[in-house]
């Protein structure tokens, strides 16, 4: 059993308690092997025991991939995660993910705070967080509720186990106060790492009304200053709390101790104290480990009510008091300290609660739910291993337009958008509007939504129109809010993507005025292709060419211009493709496998057995090159590229460059038979639903957009037309492969170009 958090001697309650946690597991199953991964928040490494085998640095990415593959390689049966939002690098903790989404043992993940009201990244990271966990573990039942309200949590996957506390004698406090210089005192006692949410100054409010009726009152503040807030603020909290006392003329009551002690003197501290106070300001407070261990050693309870303290001092357990309120600390204190009858009777029945809190039972109930764990993990193994593919499977979602409605006007689909809003600065493009053509096509193909594909695809196709320039015979890209065409003409690139779009209608349109409309339109805009020297553009053009040719297969000049640019792409293959970079140019870019989607799809169309090679040969390599060491797909990023001999950019990733290789990797199908392709364009449509880097999912099933690329820590969450199309693409290609019976080349053919 791996146990995944801080780990003592870091100063911190989650290091406390998972340092416990493993004791008292290890005490329980001697014949397991119990061991530690902490994560580390200062430079250098705390000194750990022997029990530590592996180290994660807070902020450093590939650290968690790394240790990642050390518990695979380990073959743990079960991680026990410590989850808290600000212990994990990357926004609320979300680096955490990245070690997830590559662990093949169950998780069972401690929630040490579950949120009511995220934020958008704790609500992210925390709905990850449900969904690659086996088992989830919260120690209240207001946590419990708020999992299953606010993040709709499985009722079935929560254990609702309290928080662990050692196991102490019930002793008379006289017994521990002459070691603390405090004998005849009454003893009032404050525990844990200080910080300002902690509400000291209030007690130290109410002491001038406590000491003025018990004198021999002294104030215990026990504990170091929380290790983040000295780094920030040094110890001006504790400063301020000195000061306070002295002008309130108690600084003779009150007795800091600024240390972090260990189990043992605190066990003897909390013997010593005749009430223990929780002045704690943060309602939203899950879990305090501090509150559970002065509780389960039998102390009278006086405290504010944030939500662990509510639910275990309720029905008399123990007294709360409104926050911040120094006179309601006062008027239960000082009726306490009189009522000796009443604190006792409190002291008893807060013990014999306890005994079921302590380690050696936590620990029992902690190994069931591991058990549980495992039986489910191997339920899932099974399932995964069905699935063909050797990795956690990835449902396919549900087709949803909504986004893609929203995104498009009468005039046509916008290019960006501000989270799901569409952008009107921006305007709209020819490059968009084609990729959406295409999709709406395809759409009608699978009888998805007829009536409003249908609208779609007409509002597509007039941009197309209105987009080209009869006396260049060139398309415009760009169009503002107000219609105006924003250049004078177009990238050759725009211009292959219409040619793509005019000719995938022209051959596909059930339709036969779009399908004649788009035909016309084609044939006027194709010949300028010749003069291109963009090898993207030729490569969309190959497509759309082959797509027009399914209707019109014997259009000499359309076939004259498809060999033209089939011979042009091979020769830039040629000239630049070596063993150990078999590619077209001298560096990896955007749109990539589309180069060498062309050359297959065109090798295949004309028997030429030699061109589909080649095609063949450049995206193997790019499916190699795109291919993290835990299998899932790691686009070239786009902050840098890849160039020969250089240092390629891992991010930030592109949806376009995951929809590419779906669409190659199923035409390197369809000319092979080799279900080994079949394998990649799955492997990268997961990249879509999770299985990438981050382990987040792009595809937004709310609104159906696609969320615009993923960035070092997050992902970008504006949802624009290229990455909405992208996925929606890439969802319709993998429908129509599951719908259309496959045509390999003859037998011959494919046999040569899988060598």
């Amino acid at each position: 059993m791996a146990f995944l958090g801080d780990y003592l001697p870091r100063k911190c309650g989650i290091a406390t308690f998972t340092s416990d946690l493993l004791g008292a597991v290890a005490a329980r199953r001697p014949k397991s092997r119990c061991f530690a991964v902490p994560v580390n928040d200062i430079e250098g490494c705390y000194q750990y025991s022997d029990v530590v085998r592996f180290e994660i640095e807070e902020q450093d990415l590939e650290s968690y991939r790394r240790a990642s593959d050390y518990l695979n390689t380990s073959n743990v049966d079960v991680v026990s995660l410590q989850h808290e939002f600000g212990i994990f690098g990357g926004p609320a903790g979300s680096h955490l993910l990245t070690l997830l989404d590559g662990l093949t043992a169950p998780v069972v993940t401690t929630l040490h705070t579950v949120l009511r009201t995220p934020n958008a990244d704790q609500r992210r990271v925390m709905l990850e967080l449900i969904a690659r966990s086996t088992r989830l573990i919260v120690m209240t039942e207001r946590g419990q509720t708020i999992l299953q309200e606010v993040y709709q949590a499985p009722r079935g996957k929560i254990d609702l186990i309290a928080h662990g506390i050692p196991d102490v004698p019930f002793v008379a406090t006289d017994h521990y106060k002459g070691q603390f210089g405090v004998s005849g005192k009454k003893v009032l006692l404050t525990f844990g790492l200080l910080s300002p949410n902690k509400g000291i100054e209030h007690v130290l409010h109410a002491l001038p009304e406590i000491v003025a009726e018990f004198p021999d009152v002294v104030y215990i503040v026990l504990g170091a200053t929380h290790p983040h807030e000295l780094r920030t603020r040094g110890e001006a909290y504790r400063q301020g709390l000195e000061a306070i006392a002295t002008r309130n003329h108690v600084e003779d009551h009150v007795i800091f101790h600024n240390r972090f002690v260990e189990l043992k003197e605190l066990t003897e501290f909390i013997g010593a104290a005749d009430l223990y106070i929780t002045p704690y300001l943060d309602e939203a407070q899950i879990t305090s480990g501090t509150l559970a261990y002065a509780f389960g050693a039998g102390k009278a309870v006086i405290s504010t009510p944030y939500w662990h303290a509510s639910e275990l001092l309720r029905d008399g357990q123990g007294v709360l008091v409104p926050f911040a309120d120094p006179k309601a600390i006062a008027r239960e204190v000082t009726g306490l300290l009189r009522d000796e009858a009443r604190r006792n009777a409190m002291s008893d029945h807060a013990y014999k609660l306890g005994r079921a809190m302590v380690w050696s039972n936590t620990a029992e109930l902690y190994m069931r739910s591991f058990e549980l764990a495992r039986q489910q993990g191997r339920a899932l193994h099974a399932l995964t291993a069905a699935s063909g593919f050797g990795h956690r499977r990835y449902e396919s979602p549900e087709l949803n337009l909504d986004h893609l409605s929203h995104m498009t006007d009468s005039t046509g689909i916008f290019q960006h958008a501000q989270y799901t809003a569409r952008n009107h600065s921006e305007g709209y493009c020819t490059d968009d509007n084609a990729r959406a053509l295409i999709l709406a096509v395809m759409l009608g193909q699978l009888e998805e939504s007829p009536k409003r594909v249908r609208a779609l695809a007409t509002t597509y196709a007039a941009f197309l129109e209105n987009a080209f320039d009869r006396k260049t015979t060139r398309f415009h890209n760009f169009l503002s809010t107000d219609h105006r065409w924003l250049d004078e003409r177009g990238s050759e690139d725009s211009h292959g993507r219409a040619i793509w779009a005019l000719g995938t209608a022209a051959g596909r349109s059930p339709d036969s005025r779009s399908q004649k409309m788009a035909e016309l339109l084609f044939l006027r805009a194709l010949p300028a292709v010749t003069a291109f020297t963009s090898p993207r553009a030729w490569a969309f053009s190959l497509i759309g060419i082959h797509e027009y040719l399914r209707r019109q297969s014997g259009d000499r000049m359309v076939e004259y211009v498809r060999q033209e640019l089939t011979n042009r792409l091979v020769a830039v293959f040629d000239k630049v493709a070596e063993p150990g970079w078999m590619w077209f140019e001298e560096g990896l870019t955007y749109d990539n496998a589309k180069l060498a989607h062309a050359l297959i799809l065109s090798g295949r169309s004309t028997g030429q057995t030699s061109v589909s090679e080649r095609g063949i040969k450049a995206l193997r390599w790019l499916v190699g090159v795109q291919t993290s060491q835990h299998g899932h797909l790691r686009p070239i990023g786009s902050q840098g590229f890849y160039r020969r001999n250089g240092v390629r950019a891992n991010f930030d990733q592109q949806p376009i460059e995951a929809q590419t290789t779906v669409s190659a990797c199923l035409e390197a199908y369809r000319a092979t038979g080799d279900p080994w392709w079949q394998a990649q364009a799955q492997n990268a449509f997961d990249w879509f639903l999770g299985r990438n880097d981050l382990g987040l999912e792009l595809y937004a099933h709310q609104t159906g957009g696609c969320r615009d690329g993923l960035h070092p820590d997050r992902s970008n969450e504006n949802q624009g037309a290229e990455s909405t199309l992208a996925f929606l693409l890439s969802l319709a290609e993998m429908r129509l492969a599951q719908t259309t019976p496959n045509t390999v080349l003859s037998a011959g053919l494919a046999a040569a170009i899988t060598q």
